[in-house]
């Protein structure tokens, strides 16, 4: 199959808005900050009888922590609209995600938001920000991870672990990606969850990741392996999640060119 035939075929993921995740995230920061506040304005009398100047360390805290998170986001703002940011806070950035993600997913079923909606404008961003950083690695410095899913299911041949093991005969994109990764020259492996995806990230100690994943699995990896750099590529569904799904090869390709360093270049 064709890159092109593939574009006619399947429908391709939409482009997520980013203001939507960042725009919950900012909502949930601002009722947790809320949140502290009440609890510090119960608790200050009890504070004072412990030490007088309790209230006024613990409230210190509060705000320093709220004050944090606002930057962070404020941060990610800066760099979407591509002015001038912060990469540093990027960690930050992550942390506040891992903590308030949870909280953020109930926030937007107030909105009518799905969880898969804003994880993938959560994707759509840190693919941004990802690009905004200008991050250039030598292809044999880069790890391609794809779920075992991408496969056909009625395939007899194992490609996990080993994916030259593919018999490259068109019925999946696995055929595609390892002649894409001869031809360039990057690492590529077929994971059959995330446990074994990061065993892989750490085997191979790449400088950059490129993973092919549904919503939620990029979301976490993402946020797994930072602060090594790590770019999403939805997979397309048409058969449901998990099973016979496929990629927009062309979107791979490139997101592969923005990142690998040119042969004469690296060589240079």
């Amino acid at each position: 199959m064709t890159d092109s035939t593939q574009k006619k075929t399947y429908t391709l993921p939409g482009r997520a808005k980013k203001r939507l995740f960042i725009g919950v995230l900012a909502l949930t920061t601002v009722l947790a900050s809320a949140l502290l506040y009440v609890i510090w304005y119960i608790a200050r009398l009890g504070l004072a009888e412990i030490a007088a100047m309790l209230p006024m360390i613990v409230g210190g805290v509060f705000i320093l922590l709220s004050a944090g998170a606002l930057l962070a986001i404020l941060n990610m703002v800066l760099a979407v609209k591509g002015w001038f940011y912060l990469p540093f806070l990027q960690r930050q950035t992550y942390e506040l995600i891992n903590m308030l993600f949870p909280v953020a997913v109930y926030v937007a079923k107030i909105f009518g938001i799905r969880k898969r909606q804003l994880e993938g404008s959560f994707i759509a961003t840190s693919n941004l920000m990802f690009n905004r950083m200008g991050i250039k690695v030598p292809a044999d410095k880069l790890l391609v991870v794809t779920p075992h899913c991408l496969q056909l299911a009625t395939c007899p041949h194992k490609i996990t672990r080993d994916p030259n093991n593919c018999k490259r005969c068109g019925g999946c994109d696995i055929g595609s990606l390892v002649n894409l990764s001869e031809e360039m020259g990057f690492h590529f492996f077929v994971a059959t969850g995330g446990t074994l995806a990061r065993q892989v990230v750490y085997n191979t100690r790449p400088k950059a990741v490129l993973a092919i994943a549904c919503e939620r699995d990029l979301m976490s990896g993402i946020q797994d392996v930072y602060p090594l750099p790590a770019v999403g590529v939805l997979n397309i569904r048409p058969n449901g999640p998990c099973y016979n799904t496929h990629v927009d090869m062309a979107e791979v390709r490139a997101q592969l060119e923005k990142i690998i360093i040119p042969k004469e270049q690296d060589n240079g």
